[in-house]
């Protein structure tokens, strides 16, 4: 069975019982198993409970139970989605031996369809970073290079799902770290709007920002993760009651009514070389699919008190009493936010909700947004190790792009459009209005779909 097939292929195979989830899963832990102790993706392998869940959902399809093209699919879940009898360490000394009593509410969804967890991926410690560099466990290595970064937070995410070791994993975001990996990795990760999917049993970075996604190796497999575990939480106060559209049917209607814009300002700039080239062509492929392609202007904010003071309010308690179980550098960040005062953050978060407002009014002249996902390819470990110094603003530049959509809570998506003449893999961002996953998914389908003919 060749590992890299897609959810949506593997799905009605199941169905007839072609396959099975035990075969399925086995392969994915017989992977697991080769190329994890260099790759680094997994924290903590559930092999045993995995392959009890595929027997599971063998047994259930047998009978005619069969819950939807996720069941008996072998997912991961990014170490900070609580997982009950789990651990859930957020790839922290502090919370190594942390297990979790209940599920979070995007885990209780991916198991009423049916999903089999083979593991908890490793990842940026407390979602505080872009490189996977710093966790407990050690850092994340890029699949297809490994002397490079996965990127992050999610970087055990990404890796998982490229190296073949699941098919889906789930990742979160709070400036980047769903779509940035998966830009640096080369496979497709998914953003929801604020609010479209539960966070509740999610160790947050900044309440007003995170989001949480799939990862996945196509734009199809995207739309029946996200069809899975979207929807209203009413016990998650940031979850908000919109429709949910069938997102994989919704992919036949294409993109040739869409109208892009394309934001030269600030997410064109100091752009690698490369990735630059990669998205001049997949820019003309655009044209061709779309009905107007037009250069708009965004007002981007650099301010960050809300995510800084927020993460402060979550660890201040455990920094005060075991700053020695905190990487160095995380501790550095979170208590970067100790200085803002009350009246400063309220009037930030204040600004965050009127820039969430105005940035609806993009929308006027276009539908969808298209920009560079990462501004360059994964950088080296090495080059990053040599210079301590140099790591965060190495991680600010490659969240440049993707930053801005979590601060407007709009839908965004990165595509692979690329390699560099030394394999590593280049993204395309494309973002679009509130609740309108569908257009941004039909614009990435169309795309993927052109470079596949």
């Amino acid at each position: 069975m060749k590992i890299e097939e897609t959810i949506v292929n593997l799905a009605p195979r199941l169905r007839r019982r072609e396959i099975s989830p035990v075969e399925l899963t086995r392969n994915c832990l017989d992977r697991i198993e080769k190329l994890n102790p260099e790759l680094n993706a997994f924290i903590t392998v559930t092999a045993e409970s995995a392959l009890k869940e595929a027997r599971a959902a063998e047994s259930e399809i047998a009978k005619g139970n069969w819950r939807g093209p996720l069941h008996g699919i072998p997912i991961a879940l990014k170490d900070l989605i609580d997982t009950a009898a789990v651990p859930t360490t957020a790839a922290s000394a502090l919370f190594k031996d942390r297990v979790p009593t209940e599920d979070a509410e995007v885990v209780r969804r991916l198991r009423r369809a049916g999903a089999v967890n083979v593991g908890k991926s490793n990842l940026h410690e407390f979602a505080y970073g872009g490189s996977s560099l710093v966790s407990f466990f050690g850092e994340v290595r890029n699949p297809r290079n490994p002397a490079h970064i996965a990127g992050g937070s999610s970087g055990g995410s990404a890796t998982a799902v490229v190296a073949g070791l699941c098919f889906a994993s789930i990742g979160t975001d709070t400036a980047g770290s769903i779509r940035e990996p998966a830009a640096l990795c080369g496979c497709v990760g998914l953003k929801p709007t604020y609010g479209r999917v539960s966070t509740r049993g999610v160790i947050p970075l900044s309440w007003s920002l995170d989001h949480v996604g799939p990862l996945i190796s196509c734009v199809a497999d995207a739309a029946i993760v996200l069809q899975a575990i979207a929807g209203y939480d009413a016990l998650d106060t940031t979850s908000a009651n919109a429709p949910v559209s069938d997102y994989l049917s919704g992919l036949r209607k294409g993109a040739r009514d869409l109208r892009v814009g394309v934001p030269r300002a600030h997410f064109f700039e100091d752009l690698d070389d490369e990735v630059e080239h990669t998205l001049d062509r997949s820019l003309r492929v655009i044209k061709r699919l779309v009905a107007d392609v037009r250069e708009v202007r965004l007002e981007v904010s650099e301010d960050r008190t809300v995510q800084a003071a927020e993460s402060y309010a979550y660890h201040a308690e455990n920094v005060a009493k075991s700053p020695e179980l905190y990487q160095p550098e995380t501790l550095r960040r979170i208590r970067s936010g100790e200085r803002f005062s009350a009246a400063e953050y309220i009037q930030r978060r204040r600004e965050l909700d009127q820039a969430r407002r105005r940035a609806q009014e993009i929308f006027a002249e276009v539908d969808l947004l298209v920009t560079p996902t990462t501004p360059l390819p994964a950088p080296a470990i090495s080059e990053l190790k040599k210079d301590p110094s140099a790591l965060r603003p190495a991680e600010l530049k490659l969240l440049r792009n993707t930053r801005p959509f979590n601060v407007w809570g709009l839908p965004a998506i990165s595509v692979p459009c690329g390699f560099t003449r030394s394999g590593l893999p280049t993204g395309l961002q494309i973002a679009g209005p509130p609740w309108r996953e569908d257009w941004v998914l039909n614009l990435a389908y169309s795309y993927e779909q052109a470079g596949r003919t």
